[in-house]
């Protein structure tokens, strides 16, 4: 692939309570610098950055009965991670369950934006990355994943998301350098 067609970037909940907090991921903490990196150069390129980030409501959302309570909106548990602060020119999409599109305005955004291809970053590559690649394909979005920029709780979680992801959607994984070269 020389270029990708018309894309954008995906942050999938990179969140205080996914990397520090409540459901603290280790190998999260690892993929900081390659997202950080990643994200700066879709910014210089002006590729669109947008932030698919867990609101929950307390007592409400279905998530919360199988996860315990995390991420809940406002408080600081859902604030993306300072490492990778969203500016004021990136997106933020709030999103209650594990798809950054179901019932949340990300299609729109998207298409708003003519975006024709989503490169998925964050956490969990057999959760929410893979639902929110889901929803990406079925909408008609090429899906392709960033390998430094992705990661689950164990290795086989994250080798079987990326199988997933390429046997289902054709999602082609990608390092940072790969990706940049083609943004």
């Amino acid at each position: 692939m020389d270029k990708l067609n018309k894309p954008a970037i995906l942050v999938v909940d990179m969140l205080n309570d996914f990397v520090y907090g409540a459901l603290t991921c280790e190998r999260g903490k690892a993929i900081v610098p390659a997202t950080a990196k990643l994200l700066e150069a879709a910014r210089e390129k002006g590729v669109p950055v947008i932030f698919c980030n867990d609101a929950h409501i307390k007592d409400i959302d279905r998530e919360l009965a199988l996860w315990g309570d995390h991420a809940i909106a406002g408080t600081p548990g859902a604030e993306v991670i300072a490492e990778l602060k969203p500016t004021e020119r990136d997106y933020v999409v709030p999103k209650r369950r594990y798809s950054g599109f179901f019932q949340t305005d990300l299609d729109i955004l998207l298409r708003e934006l003519g975006i024709k291809t989503v490169v998925m970053t964050g956490l969990h590559t057999h959760m929410c990355v893979r639902h929110t690649s889901a929803d990406a394909y079925s909408l008609g979005y090429d899906v392709v994943v960033a390998k430094e920029a992705t990661d689950s709780f164990t290795e086989e979680d994250y080798i079987s998301g990326l199988a997933y992801l390429k046997t289902c959607y054709g999602a082609d994984a990608y390092t940072n350098e790969e990706i940049i070269a083609m943004l």
